[in-house]
């Protein structure tokens, strides 16, 4: 979450979006910048302990035992970065929809909000589909949701596909090849955004920056403080 963080604060530059994909050394869940803590340690399922932390960006508790998870940095006055939230979330996950029918996967978008049961029904990201959300087009399931921040310096999407659901909305089950996934999302984005895709190295950060964001994204005060 530091990281990605970082990448919006210090690497869009020249008109250029920065797209990265990483797994989780440990069970882990996310929670949106906005939650309260009681409530998202209340969503927990059994069977911890797992590494928990507040996202930059919004959005509800994420679990992140078994899913791929994204991050995509959009620098400041590129026309994606200037729509509205809602058709910025829709751009980046129609990119994602394609990428995944490329595999065979019956992968829709949610075109229509759902009514909500109370104020806490979508706290937990993968149990209801919100407007734009990756759906199985068969069965309404939620494969993959994500979560915006905007500042000064531009927009990070941050986003998550969940694999069991994933595994269902297939063709042919057990066939999705997740090495092909990076390139085929990344070409996607590309054409999306008007931008070629190359691969960079990874950006020489201050390393006194990146510890102290990353004690900060770590500490109670972080996490705790709604």
């Amino acid at each position: 979450m530091a990281l990605d963080f970082l990448l919006l604060q210090r690497y869009p530059d020249a008109g250029q979006a920065r797209f990265r994909h990483y797994d989780w050394r440990r069970p882990a869940f996310t929670f949106g910048y906005s939650q309260k803590i009681s409530f998202v340690r209340g969503s927990l399922p059994e069977g911890g302990p797992f590494d928990l932390c507040r996202r930059p960006t919004g959005g509800g508790v994420v679990d992140h035992r078994d899913d791929w998870t994204f991050s995509l940095v959009i620098p400041r006055g590129h026309p994606l970065e200037e729509l509205p939230a809602p058709q910025s979330y829709r751009a980046v996950h129609a990119c994602l929809v394609e990428a995944l029918r490329l595999q065979g996967a019956q992968a829709e978008l949610q075109v229509a909000s759902l009514p909500r049961d109370s104020a806490e029904a979508a706290g937990v990201c993968f149990e209801r589909a919100e407007v734009h959300d990756v759906l199985d087009a068969r069965t309404g399931e939620k494969i993959a949701g994500g979560a915006q921040k905007r500042n000064k310096r531009g927009l990070l999407f941050q986003g998550s596909i969940w694999r069991p659901a994933l595994a269902g909305a297939l063709e042919a089950p057990g066939k999705f090849d997740w090495d092909r996934l990076p390139s085929d999302f990344a070409a996607r984005l590309s054409d999306g955004l008007r931008i070629p895709a190359d691969h960079v190295p990874w950006p020489e950060f201050n390393e006194e920056e990146v510890e102290g964001l990353v004690e900060q994204y770590s500490g109670p005060e972080w996490m705790e403080f709604r």
